[in-house]
């Protein structure tokens, strides 16, 4: 099957809708135009009760090709469910925490707005990174400089504004 776009199959899958009291937000690679062929689509959810998710979520996408749902163990217990659709992989993540708060919400927002100010030049870096094997948030470390974690490294920028965030290294430049 060819791969529609992102947009399509999320139109076709309706999570703001068939999700809603979920909070279900889009975050990954596809939105923020940094997506390769293998990437896949990323839905995160705030589900503080993992079986009424479930229960939402079963009937909605468990006929979808490659269905599989789990639930990680510990204390911190995110719901996850994958499948296929379009010709991508779609990931949902439903944690108790809300969307704001998860790491993966977090980051999509500090890559979206480093994306906003270093436009074209920055997203042709991270995408020749990306392209040589990193995962995004390490190819936005390793372009901007960012030393330690680069998890870390780029949830320590949320709190910069942007005249700060343009003096993160010499991979920021404003953009066009």
């Amino acid at each position: 099957m060819a791969r529609l776009p992102w947009q399509e199959v999320l139109r076709y899958l309706d999570p703001a809708r068939r999700l809603d009291p979920f909070d279900p937000r889009v975050a990954g690679t596809p939105a923020l135009g940094l997506d390769l062929p293998g990437s896949d689509l990323d839905i995160l959810c705030h589900a503080p009760d993992p079986d009424a998710f479930l229960a939402v979520l079963w009937p909605l996408c468990s006929g979808w090709p490659g269905f599989a749902s789990w639930q990680w163990r510990g204390a911190y217990r995110p719901l996850v469910a994958r499948f296929q659709a379009g010709g991508w992989e779609v990931e949902i993540f439903a944690a108790a925490e809300p969307v704001e708060q998860q790491m993966a919400w977090r980051h999509a927002r500090i890559e979206a707005r480093l994306l906003r100010i270093g436009g074209m030049a920055l997203r042709d870096r991270v995408m020749d990174q990306r392209r040589q094997g990193m995962k995004t948030e390490r190819a936005f470390a390793a372009v901007l400089g960012l030393e330690g974690d680069p998890y870390r490294a780029l949830l320590a920028c949320e709190a910069c504004d942007d005249d700060a965030l343009l003096r993160l290294g010499p991979g920021l430049k404003p953009g066009p």
